[in-house]
């Protein structure tokens, strides 16, 4: 009986496809490969099909790599987090050496194999990318300032340009403020779900804003944050791969956003926590909305101008 025991517990701690696969955060992975997509397809080069295919899969590799190597650094603090308890590493599916070689090998094999099939200027954003992240992101900002997720939320904010990249070899002002789309729309996003994941973080001992300053300095930051989304967001639509039909989505979305904000600041440590994280949790999904569309704004905007139809 004891060795029946050892073996199914042998078994339960053995990897499967689906824990290598979770440490690629997929759900993060799809964000990546979905800008990077709109990245090359509104940009005003064409590109052959089978190059776009490559091009975004050694993208989506190279995000999948950061977050193998993301998952490796941070396992420590993944331990003592709810949301982070139930992945590969915590649960012993995957070591830490495991996690480790699988994101260096995908990182060198995600930049060389895009260089190869888009060209330096790809590669490097790739590269710098990955680097940004794993580096400047995970191991340094992430437990040492409340500022983590601004700074680091450029890693983020890569993908478009590398798309665009991969289409005309080089960047302009579109994808710079593609960029900034993705830039300032990180810390409302993320500081909306630190809002009611608080004690994760205290627990971990990450010095994210809501554990440093608490919950009513990071709602200001929050409605800040949001205005500036709104400029950058209208900047972008009066681009030449805005349009009507994104400028539409975008003022829509933006009173949506700002309209949560406010909802949100309103909000203090006073009121019942059930009614705050009620707001905060509507404002996040609001949130993966609000990017999801106007990228997707992009996208008809793209398509509409190839039939001649759509543009200023």
């Amino acid at each position: 009986m004891t060795d029946i025991r050892a073996y199914e517990q042998a078994q339960e701690q053995e990897a499967g496809f689906g824990d290598y696969f979770a440490l690629l955060k997929p759900r993060v992975m799809s964000l990546v490969v979905f800008t990077a997509l709109v990245g090359l397809l509104v940009a005003p080069v064409g590109v052959h099909p089978v190059i776009a295919v490559a091009s975004i899969l050694f993208i989506a590799v190279g995000g999948g790599a950061s977050g193998a190597l993301n998952m490796w650094w941070d396992a420590d603090i993944d331990r003592l987090m709810r949301r982070t308890q139930k992945r590969p590493i915590p649960t012993g599916k995957v070591t830490e050496g495991e996690a480790f070689a699988i994101g260096i090998a995908l990182s060198v094999m995600a930049v060389v194999m895009l260089f190869l099939a888009a060209g330096a200027m790809a590669a490097g954003l790739l590269a710098f990318t990955i680097f940004f992240y794993v580096v400047i992101y995970t191991m340094w900002l992430k437990r040492l300032t409340p500022q983590n997720i601004v700074i680091g939320g450029a890693a983020g904010a890569f993908p478009p340009m590398i798309g665009w990249a991969v289409a005309t070899g080089g960047i302009s002002l579109e994808s710079v403020l593609m960029f900034a789309l993705t830039f300032a729309w990180t810390p409302p996003h993320f500081w909306s779900l630190a809002l009611f994941v608080k004690n994760d973080y205290a627990n971990a001992h990450v010095p994210m804003l809501t554990v440093t300053h608490g919950r009513d300095a990071t709602r200001r930051q929050i409605l800040a944050y949001t205005l500036a989304l709104a400029v950058v967001s209208v900047a972008l639509g009066l681009t030449s791969i805005g349009g009507p039909v994104y400028m539409a989505v975008t003022v829509v979305l933006n009173l949506l956003f700002i309209k949560g904000a406010l909802g949100i600041l309103r909000r203090s440590d006073a009121d019942s926590e059930a009614d705050s994280h009620l707001a905060e949790r509507a404002f996040f999904k609001l949130s993966l909305a609000y990017l999801f569309l106007h990228y997707g704004a992009l996208l008809v905007e793209a398509t509409l101008k190839h039939w001649g139809l759509g543009g200023w």
